[in-house]
Protein backbone atom coordinates (compact mmCIF):
# COMPACT_ATOMS: atom_id res chain seq x y z
CA UNK A 1 0.00 0.00 0.00
CA UNK A 2 2.84 2.57 0.99
CA UNK A 3 4.23 1.98 -2.47
CA UNK A 4 1.42 2.61 -4.56
CA UNK A 5 1.00 5.71 -2.29
CA UNK A 6 4.51 7.09 -2.20
CA UNK A 7 4.98 6.47 -5.93
CA UNK A 8 1.59 9.38 -7.04
CA UNK A 9 2.55 11.51 -4.12
CA UNK A 10 6.50 11.87 -5.66
CA UNK A 11 5.05 11.91 -9.25
CA UNK A 12 2.77 14.34 -8.38
CA UNK A 13 5.06 16.40 -7.14
CA UNK A 14 6.99 16.66 -10.15
CA UNK A 15 4.18 17.34 -12.10
CA UNK A 16 3.39 20.51 -9.60
CA UNK A 17 7.00 21.65 -9.79
CA UNK A 18 6.99 22.16 -13.47
CA UNK A 19 4.45 24.78 -13.37
CA UNK A 20 5.54 26.75 -10.20
CA UNK A 21 7.85 27.86 -7.81
CA UNK A 22 8.99 29.12 -4.40
CA UNK A 23 6.79 32.34 -3.91
CA UNK A 24 5.02 32.36 -7.24
CA UNK A 25 1.68 33.86 -7.17
CA UNK A 26 -0.89 31.52 -8.36
CA UNK A 27 -5.06 31.41 -8.33
CA UNK A 28 -6.94 28.16 -7.80
CA UNK A 29 -10.64 28.30 -9.13
CA UNK A 30 -13.42 25.70 -9.13
CA UNK A 31 -13.98 25.41 -5.24
CA UNK A 32 -16.41 22.43 -4.66
CA UNK A 33 -18.92 24.17 -2.95
CA UNK A 34 -20.97 20.68 -2.44
CA UNK A 35 -21.16 18.14 0.13
CA UNK A 36 -19.22 15.16 -2.25
CA UNK A 37 -16.18 13.81 0.02
CA UNK A 38 -13.99 12.90 -2.93
CA UNK A 39 -14.31 16.63 -4.97
CA UNK A 40 -12.84 17.86 -1.37
CA UNK A 41 -10.60 15.54 -0.84
CA UNK A 42 -9.05 16.06 -4.12
CA UNK A 43 -8.84 20.58 -3.01
CA UNK A 44 -6.87 19.71 -0.02
CA UNK A 45 -4.64 17.46 -1.81
CA UNK A 46 -4.02 20.58 -4.60
CA UNK A 47 -4.16 22.80 -1.51
CA UNK A 48 -1.42 21.19 0.01
CA UNK A 49 0.78 20.35 -2.86
CA UNK A 50 0.95 24.24 -3.47
CA UNK A 51 1.46 24.95 -0.58
CA UNK A 52 4.45 23.25 -0.11
CA UNK A 53 6.37 24.35 -2.94
CA UNK A 54 5.26 28.03 -2.77
CA UNK A 55 4.99 28.54 1.01
CA UNK A 56 1.58 30.39 0.46
CA UNK A 57 -1.92 30.41 -0.01
CA UNK A 58 -3.71 31.01 -3.58
CA UNK A 59 -4.10 34.65 -3.87
CA UNK A 60 -7.33 34.05 -5.38
CA UNK A 61 -9.62 31.31 -5.15
CA UNK A 62 -13.44 31.26 -6.30
CA UNK A 63 -16.34 28.63 -7.13
CA UNK A 64 -17.46 28.10 -11.09
CA UNK A 65 -20.61 30.26 -9.89
CA UNK A 66 -18.55 33.29 -8.62
CA UNK A 67 -16.07 33.94 -10.11
CA UNK A 68 -15.09 37.64 -10.55
CA UNK A 69 -12.64 38.72 -12.92
CA UNK A 70 -11.83 42.18 -11.82
CA UNK A 71 -11.29 40.32 -8.07
CA UNK A 72 -9.05 37.69 -9.68
CA UNK A 73 -6.83 40.33 -11.57
CA UNK A 74 -6.56 42.66 -8.86
CA UNK A 75 -5.85 39.53 -6.11
CA UNK A 76 -3.45 37.95 -8.76
CA UNK A 77 -2.21 40.40 -11.56
CA UNK A 78 0.55 37.55 -12.49
CA UNK A 79 0.72 33.62 -11.99
CA UNK A 80 -0.54 30.43 -13.16
CA UNK A 81 -4.17 29.67 -12.90
CA UNK A 82 -5.01 26.27 -11.43
CA UNK A 83 -8.39 24.57 -12.38
CA UNK A 84 -9.77 22.15 -9.30
CA UNK A 85 -9.53 18.64 -10.95
CA UNK A 86 -11.89 15.83 -10.33
CA UNK A 87 -14.07 14.29 -13.00
CA UNK A 88 -16.07 16.89 -14.85
CA UNK A 89 -14.24 17.08 -17.95
CA UNK A 90 -17.02 16.73 -20.51
CA UNK A 91 -20.54 17.09 -20.60
CA UNK A 92 -22.33 14.98 -17.90
CA UNK A 93 -21.39 18.49 -15.01
CA UNK A 94 -22.07 21.21 -17.43
CA UNK A 95 -21.60 23.82 -14.93
CA UNK A 96 -18.13 22.86 -14.50
CA UNK A 97 -17.38 22.19 -18.25
CA UNK A 98 -19.04 25.89 -18.81
CA UNK A 99 -16.86 27.52 -16.42
CA UNK A 100 -13.72 25.95 -17.78
CA UNK A 101 -14.65 27.18 -21.05
CA UNK A 102 -15.54 30.59 -20.30
CA UNK A 103 -12.28 30.75 -18.63
CA UNK A 104 -10.08 29.15 -21.42
CA UNK A 105 -11.46 32.41 -23.57
CA UNK A 106 -11.25 34.63 -20.99
CA UNK A 107 -7.86 34.36 -18.99
CA UNK A 108 -5.33 34.18 -22.29
CA UNK A 109 -2.86 36.29 -20.95
CA UNK A 110 -1.48 33.91 -18.13
CA UNK A 111 -0.62 29.34 -17.81
CA UNK A 112 -3.72 27.95 -17.17
CA UNK A 113 -3.58 24.65 -15.88
CA UNK A 114 -6.33 22.16 -15.42
CA UNK A 115 -5.23 19.61 -12.28
CA UNK A 116 -5.94 16.34 -12.84
CA UNK A 117 -9.25 14.92 -14.40
CA UNK A 118 -11.08 12.07 -15.68
CA UNK A 119 -12.44 12.87 -19.65
CA UNK A 120 -16.06 11.63 -20.50
CA UNK A 121 -17.92 12.87 -23.58
CA UNK A 122 -21.03 11.47 -24.33
CA UNK A 123 -22.02 14.30 -27.40
CA UNK A 124 -19.57 15.01 -29.92
CA UNK A 125 -20.43 18.37 -30.39
CA UNK A 126 -19.76 19.08 -26.92
CA UNK A 127 -16.35 17.48 -27.47
CA UNK A 128 -15.71 19.38 -30.74
CA UNK A 129 -16.72 22.78 -28.65
CA UNK A 130 -14.35 22.21 -26.24
CA UNK A 131 -11.50 21.45 -28.29
CA UNK A 132 -11.92 24.90 -30.46
CA UNK A 133 -11.43 26.03 -26.76
CA UNK A 134 -8.10 24.46 -26.02
CA UNK A 135 -6.56 25.17 -29.18
CA UNK A 136 -7.69 28.85 -29.19
CA UNK A 137 -5.53 29.20 -25.46
CA UNK A 138 -2.00 30.15 -25.92
CA UNK A 139 -1.07 28.25 -22.82
CA UNK A 140 -2.88 25.35 -21.56
CA UNK A 141 -1.45 22.36 -20.00
CA UNK A 142 -3.68 19.42 -19.33
CA UNK A 143 -3.18 16.97 -16.64
CA UNK A 144 -5.38 13.66 -17.05
CA UNK A 145 -5.91 10.80 -14.56
CA UNK A 146 -6.28 7.71 -17.06
CA UNK A 147 -4.43 6.00 -19.93
CA UNK A 148 -8.00 6.56 -21.69
CA UNK A 149 -8.68 10.03 -20.92
CA UNK A 150 -4.60 10.56 -22.31
CA UNK A 151 -5.75 9.05 -25.38
CA UNK A 152 -8.77 10.91 -26.24
CA UNK A 153 -7.01 14.03 -24.86
CA UNK A 154 -4.02 13.18 -27.66
CA UNK A 155 -6.51 12.58 -30.45
CA UNK A 156 -8.47 16.02 -29.91
CA UNK A 157 -6.74 18.45 -27.87
CA UNK A 158 -4.27 21.14 -29.41
CA UNK A 159 -2.27 21.31 -25.80
CA UNK A 160 0.34 19.88 -23.51
CA UNK A 161 -1.24 16.55 -21.74
CA UNK A 162 0.36 14.64 -18.82
CA UNK A 163 -0.95 11.61 -17.32
CA UNK A 164 -1.38 12.55 -13.59
CA UNK A 165 -2.40 10.92 -10.21
CA UNK A 166 -4.95 12.58 -8.60
CA UNK A 167 -4.07 15.07 -6.24
CA UNK A 168 -6.05 13.43 -3.00
CA UNK A 169 -3.13 11.08 -3.25
CA UNK A 170 -0.80 14.22 -1.63
CA UNK A 171 -2.99 13.87 1.58
CA UNK A 172 -1.01 10.70 2.58
CA UNK A 173 -2.19 7.59 4.98
CA UNK A 174 -4.66 8.79 7.50
CA UNK A 175 -5.41 7.20 10.94
CA UNK A 176 -8.61 4.86 11.19
CA UNK A 177 -11.26 5.07 13.51
CA UNK A 178 -13.24 2.51 15.06
CA UNK A 179 -15.05 0.22 12.85
CA UNK A 180 -18.42 -0.97 13.87
CA UNK A 181 -19.91 -3.16 10.53
CA UNK A 182 -18.53 -5.83 8.51
CA UNK A 183 -19.33 -4.24 5.43
CA UNK A 184 -20.06 -0.69 4.38
CA UNK A 185 -21.33 -0.08 0.43
CA UNK A 186 -20.26 3.62 -0.05
CA UNK A 187 -22.63 3.20 -3.27
CA UNK A 188 -23.16 6.72 -5.62
CA UNK A 189 -26.88 8.01 -5.92
CA UNK A 190 -26.50 10.62 -8.42
CA UNK A 191 -25.98 10.53 -12.42
CA UNK A 192 -22.81 8.25 -12.81
CA UNK A 193 -24.49 5.14 -10.48
CA UNK A 194 -24.67 2.23 -12.42
CA UNK A 195 -26.93 -1.07 -11.84
CA UNK A 196 -24.85 -3.48 -8.94
CA UNK A 197 -26.08 -6.94 -8.27
CA UNK A 198 -23.39 -8.32 -6.66
CA UNK A 199 -23.31 -11.13 -3.46
CA UNK A 200 -20.55 -9.03 -1.49
CA UNK A 201 -23.38 -6.68 -0.95
CA UNK A 202 -25.48 -9.11 0.83
CA UNK A 203 -26.12 -7.60 4.24
CA UNK A 204 -23.74 -4.78 3.90
CA UNK A 205 -24.68 -1.05 5.68
CA UNK A 206 -25.44 0.91 2.28
CA UNK A 207 -24.26 4.95 2.67
CA UNK A 208 -23.72 7.72 0.34
CA UNK A 209 -21.14 10.89 1.50
CA UNK A 210 -23.81 13.58 0.28
CA UNK A 211 -24.45 15.71 3.08
CA UNK A 212 -23.13 18.15 5.21
CA UNK A 213 -22.74 18.48 8.92
CA UNK A 214 -24.70 20.75 10.47
CA UNK A 215 -21.61 22.65 11.54
CA UNK A 216 -19.83 22.91 8.44
CA UNK A 217 -17.63 26.35 8.85
CA UNK A 218 -19.14 29.32 7.00
CA UNK A 219 -16.94 31.64 5.19
CA UNK A 220 -15.77 32.13 1.16
CA UNK A 221 -12.23 33.38 1.48
CA UNK A 222 -9.07 30.98 1.16
CA UNK A 223 -8.92 29.53 4.69
CA UNK A 224 -12.70 29.13 5.30
CA UNK A 225 -12.82 27.03 1.89
CA UNK A 226 -10.23 24.93 3.05
CA UNK A 227 -11.77 24.59 6.47
CA UNK A 228 -15.02 23.50 4.85
CA UNK A 229 -12.76 20.91 2.92
CA UNK A 230 -11.21 19.43 5.55
CA UNK A 231 -14.36 19.17 7.60
CA UNK A 232 -16.14 17.15 4.72
CA UNK A 233 -12.94 14.73 4.31
CA UNK A 234 -13.01 14.43 7.97
CA UNK A 235 -16.14 12.98 7.23
CA UNK A 236 -15.82 10.46 4.72
CA UNK A 237 -12.75 9.00 6.53
CA UNK A 238 -15.20 8.67 9.64
CA UNK A 239 -18.09 7.14 7.36
CA UNK A 240 -15.71 4.83 5.66
CA UNK A 241 -13.84 3.63 9.05
CA UNK A 242 -16.88 2.17 10.23
CA UNK A 243 -16.98 -0.58 7.69
CA UNK A 244 -13.85 -3.61 8.49
CA UNK A 245 -14.20 -3.79 4.56
CA UNK A 246 -15.55 -1.45 2.02
CA UNK A 247 -17.70 -1.72 -1.02
CA UNK A 248 -17.99 1.13 -3.37
CA UNK A 249 -18.53 2.71 -6.98
CA UNK A 250 -16.71 6.45 -5.84
CA UNK A 251 -13.49 6.83 -6.91
CA UNK A 252 -12.86 8.64 -4.04
CA UNK A 253 -14.19 5.87 -2.08
CA UNK A 254 -11.51 4.02 -3.55
CA UNK A 255 -8.93 6.29 -2.94
CA UNK A 256 -9.55 7.45 0.59
CA UNK A 257 -10.02 3.53 1.83
CA UNK A 258 -6.06 2.65 0.31
CA UNK A 259 -5.23 5.76 2.12
CA UNK A 260 -6.68 4.35 5.66
CA UNK A 261 -4.92 0.70 4.73
CA UNK A 262 -8.85 -0.55 4.58
CA UNK A 263 -9.44 -3.58 2.21
CA UNK A 264 -12.31 -3.15 -0.22
CA UNK A 265 -13.99 -4.18 -3.51
CA UNK A 266 -14.56 -1.66 -6.00
CA UNK A 267 -17.45 -1.60 -8.82
CA UNK A 268 -17.32 0.49 -11.39
CA UNK A 269 -19.09 3.87 -12.28
CA UNK A 270 -21.66 4.40 -15.13
CA UNK A 271 -18.30 5.44 -17.83
CA UNK A 272 -15.58 3.25 -16.27
CA UNK A 273 -13.49 5.79 -14.21
CA UNK A 274 -12.90 3.64 -11.79
CA UNK A 275 -11.07 0.65 -13.57
CA UNK A 276 -9.49 3.12 -15.54
CA UNK A 277 -7.49 4.80 -12.30
CA UNK A 278 -6.97 1.49 -10.81
CA UNK A 279 -5.28 0.43 -14.23
CA UNK A 280 -3.21 3.41 -14.50
CA UNK A 281 -2.11 3.61 -10.81
CA UNK A 282 -3.87 1.51 -8.10
CA UNK A 283 -3.95 -2.00 -9.68
CA UNK A 284 -1.14 -3.44 -7.51
CA UNK A 285 -2.22 -2.51 -4.34
CA UNK A 286 -3.53 -5.33 -1.80
CA UNK A 287 -6.10 -3.51 -0.31
CA UNK A 288 -8.06 -3.65 -3.90
CA UNK A 289 -10.35 -5.84 -5.27
CA UNK A 290 -12.04 -4.90 -8.18
CA UNK A 291 -15.63 -6.68 -8.42
CA UNK A 292 -15.65 -7.79 -12.13
CA UNK A 293 -12.51 -9.64 -11.20
CA UNK A 294 -14.31 -12.90 -10.72
CA UNK A 295 -10.96 -15.15 -10.10
CA UNK A 296 -9.50 -12.59 -7.25
CA UNK A 297 -10.81 -13.62 -3.43
CA UNK A 298 -13.38 -11.54 -1.70
CA UNK A 299 -10.90 -8.32 0.30
CA UNK A 300 -9.87 -9.34 3.34
CA UNK A 301 -7.83 -7.56 6.03
CA UNK A 302 -4.40 -6.63 5.43
CA UNK A 303 -1.54 -5.57 7.66
CA UNK A 304 -0.36 -2.07 7.27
Amino acid sequence: MTDVVTAQQALLQSRYRAHIGPSDAYALVDFPDHANVGDSAIWLGECRMLRAITGRAPDYISTWHDFDPLAFRQACPSGTLFLHGGGNLGDLWPHHQQFREALLGAVRDRPVVQLPQSIHFTDDGALSRFAERVACHPDFTLHVRDRESLAIAAAHFACQVHLTPDSAFALGPQPRGPDDTPILALMRTDIERKAVRDTSLSGATIVDWLEDDADLPQGTDSAAREAQARARVARGLRLLSRGTIIATDRLHGHILATLLGIPHTVFDNSYGKLGAYIRAWTATSPLVRRADDRAAPAAAPVAS
